[in-house]
């Protein structure tokens, strides 16, 4: 796996050629500024042919859903109505085959590592400077996973890399409905306010719980919660 370095990416090799042809990406970000940067940056380093942008995941999902597909997807973990990696599982699910990035302002090792394990090409610092950011994309967009070079996958060992990788395809199963009611598990939400805060019914919420638990072979709600948050889900 490539690393982001200082002066470029650990392999050898300048401005690579992406091997697929990358013209429309999708840029989903809640920055005006980051987003104007990046586009105008990839753009000019790879003669893409059209750069959309949404502020929120589920901005980002509307326009994967009514419109074609981009070639690529560039996601910040840090949006409006979503935090963590369920970003990246949300849009994985929509457009699969499409290469996604996250770039974040953050190198969190836990991070990256769920981040990857959730299908991502690479992880990316928006601190890069310009030249070693076109490259990370450059390699990303041929192929190649890249992560920051602080990252150390070796620290959390292969099996602790599998793990991540389990967790991530078990919450992947889950409905967008499940994930809502996950989170507010998370958030200590008791049933009879998740009914009301969802406007479904208190039985209705019961029966996603005991699915949600079955998906994520956890035996409670304070179980699920833990394991979301081991696992990244929501929070950064």
């Amino acid at each position: 796996m490539g690393h982001v370095t200082g002066g470029g990416i650990a392999c050898a090799g300048a401005h690579p050629v992406p091997s697929r042809m990358i013209g429309d990406v999708l840029i989903v970000d809640d920055h005006p500024l980051m987003c104007d940067a990046l586009a105008m940056t990839l753009t000019h380093a790879f003669s893409l042919k059209r750069v959309r942008s949404a502020a929120s995941l589920s901005a980002a999902e509307k326009l994967l859903r009514e419109g074609a597909l981009p070639d690529a997807i560039v996601l910040d973990l840090n949006l409006p109505d979503v935090r963590g990696i369920e970003g990246v599982m949300s849009l994985k699910k929509l457009a699969r085959a499409v290469p996604l990035t996250v770039i974040s302002a953050e190198v969190d090792t836990e991070m990256v590592t769920a981040v990857m394990a959730a299908g991502a090409q690479g992880y990316v610092s928006k601190s890069l400077p310009r030249p070693q950011m076109v490259e990370a994309f450059g390699r990303m967009w041929a192929g190649e996973p890249v992560t920051p070079e602080e990252y150390d996958a070796e620290g959390t060992g292969e099996d602790g890399g599998e793990q991540m990788r389990e967790l991530a395809r078990s919450f992947a199963t889950l409905t967008p409905q499940q994930m809502n009611i996950l989170r507010l598990i998370c958030q200590g939400r008791p049933n009879k306010l998740i009914s009301y805060e969802l406007s479904i019914a208190e039985a209705t919420v019961k029966t996603h719980i005991a699915a949600i638990m079955s998906k994520i072979n956890v035996r409670n709600r304070t179980q699920a919660a833990l394991l979301a948050s081991k696992a990244r889900i929501f929070a950064r």
